[in-house]
C-alpha cells in the first residue's frame, strides 16, 4: 500500500466478489467468501447518463487500492462476516475506475462505485 493510501483509505469495507458461471438451472454460482479491504467512502455524488442513454445514480464511492473489484460483486461500508451479501445489506457494483497513482506510484487507486 501507498503511502498516500495508507493515510487516507482507513474505512474498513467488505466486499464479496461474484463467483464467474452459472448452475445448471441457470441461476448464479453465487459468491466468494467476504473479504475486508481498506477504503475510504463517499456518499451518492450524482446522477450521469451511463453509456446507453440510462440514468445512473450513484449511492457510493468507494476509494480503494483494491484492483479486483467487477461490476456485480458487492461491497458494504464496515466490516461482516455474512457469507450472502444481500443478508448483510451490501449494494451491487455498478462500475469501477481505475487511474494512477499519482503521489506515490507504488499502486494504482480504484472508485469502485454503487448504484441505487
Amino acid at each position: 500500500m501507498s503511502a498516500t493510501a495508507a493515510w487516507a483509505n482507513t474505512a474498513p469495507c467488505t466486499i464479496w466478489r461474484r463467483l464467474d458461471g452459472y448452475t445448471e438451472a441457470g441461476d448464479p454460482l453465487g459468491y466468494d467468501p467476504p473479504l475486508e479491504i481498506m477504503c475510504d467512502y463517499i456518499g451518492g455524488l450524482s446522477e450521469k447518463i451511463g453509456p446507453i442513454g440510462k440514468e445512473v445514480v450513484v449511492k457510493n464511492t468507494f476509494f480503494t487500492e483494491f484492483a479486483l473489484a467487477k461490476k456485480g460483486d458487492y461491497v458494504l461500508i464496515g466490516s461482516s462476516i455474512e457469507a450472502d451479501p444481500l443478508v448483510a445489506g451490501a449494494d451491487e457494483i455498478a462500475h469501477v475506475t481505475r487511474w494512477g497513482d499519482t503521489f506515490d506510484r507504488v499502486s494504482d487507486d480504484w472508485a469502485i462505485i454503487t448504484g441505487v
